[in-house]
């Protein structure tokens, strides 16, 4: 539906001004019609509705043009096996990508082996492409999560966890993903099963250890729901532990798939409201039996109502990105994944004509 065409405020005023000129008025009446007409016509000018999208065809794309930015996480590509980092910024920008989510690991160029002169290279190379960096993602807090029953495994994830907050600043990066614990780890074999009400007391310890970190670097701790991991559940319990800590610098990340096989990602949304500060748009299916990692999909070969979800996020003023995340780099033409992903991103925030 296009918007309906509004006449430029001075021929409008003009012709409002102009009804009254059969009447006896005096010029300081006339004056004040006039800019009485004026002004309304320049608030109604200005006050505009929610802008349709290109696509006139809602089989095609959404009908509305959401303003948030578009992300894919690093996991998508065949990093660093088969393209280094370079190649992989480079396509994600000519795919049409506003930005990418880097991940920090043991090795790669993301590690506690980078140093900050690293970092900046790394920022640089980013700007001379035309490329944002969203966030720092991490799967460390899987081998060693700050709930853990071994102190050891819990000392190196706290470590870790402030390492990539001060490789954030390095990078110039505000978001930094944090899983705070887990009673179950279903992928994992050596994870003893923490009891939920110590999983709850350690995950508050390390967050807000990492806070005092976070808050000196000026990075945000953004909190990722999971329903894997048996912990934050209900987006009651994510808010109840994120606005336990009192500060700005602890929020969401929140996780459209990571929901998807018992609830709803666009139940979520309204719930969480301003804490969302970063998110991941993983495709689940609620058909599938399989209930492992195994279980995402490419975007929109699912059952996640996207247009309910972006209208939740556009609900509750949410501007900032919308990254893919993805484990598994297709094994023949890889840069087919990351095209797709651009395309569908793009219907799905109404960007396609």
């Amino acid at each position: 539906m296009k918007p309906q065409m509004m006449p430029s405020w001075p021929d409008a005023t003009m012709h409002m001004a102009a009804q009254f000129e059969d009447r006896p008025l005096s010029r300081r009446a006339a004056l004040q019609t006039t800019l009485t007409a004026t002004a309304a016509v320049m608030a109604a000018a200005t006050a505009a509705p929610a802008q349709p999208g290109p696509a006139a065809n809602p089989l095609r794309a959404s009908p509305t043009l959401y303003n948030m930015k578009k992300s894919i996480n690093l996991w998508a590509f065949p990093y660093p096996e088969r393209m280094n980092l370079r190649q992989c910024l480079q396509l994600a920008k000519e795919a049409g990508f506003d930005a990418v989510e880097l991940n920090y690991d043991l090795d790669n160029d993301l590690s506690p082996k980078a140093t900050a002169k690293d970092y900046a290279a790394i920022r640089k190379m980013a700007e001379q492409i035309g490329i944002a960096i969203s966030g720092l993602c991490s799967f460390l807090f899987w081998p060693y999560p700050l709930t853990s029953n071994d102190p050891a495994k819990r000392a190196r994830g706290l470590e870790l966890a402030q390492l990539i907050a001060m490789a954030a600043h390095d990078l110039g990066v505000e978001n930094v993903l944090v899983v705070p614990g887990a009673v179950h780890i279903p992928w994992r074999n050596d994870h003893e099963p923490v009891p939920n009400d110590i999983c709850d007391q350690r995950a508050r310890q390390a967050v807000g250890q990492l806070l005092k970190t976070a808050e000196k670097l000026g990075v945000y701790l953004n909190i990722e729901n999971i329903f894997f991991n048996g912990y934050l559940l209900s987006p009651f319990e994510m808010n109840q532990f994120v606005d336990s800590f009192q500060s700005e610098h602890v929020r969401v990340h929140f996780d459209t798939g990571n929901i998807m096989q018992y609830q709803f990602p666009e139940h979520w949304i309204p719930v969480l409201g301003h804490r969302i500060r970063n998110t991941h748009f993983k495709e689940f299916s609620k058909k599938s039996t399989d209930h492992s990692l195994e279980t995402f999909r490419p975007l929109l070969d699912g059952t996640t109502n996207w247009p309910a979800v972006m209208e939740a996020l556009r609900k509750v003023n949410y501007t900032g990105y919308l990254t893919f995340e993805y484990f598994h780099p297709y094994q023949h033409y890889p840069e087919a994944l990351i095209y797709h992903t651009s395309d569908a991103l793009d219907r799905i925030m109404g960007r396609k004509g």
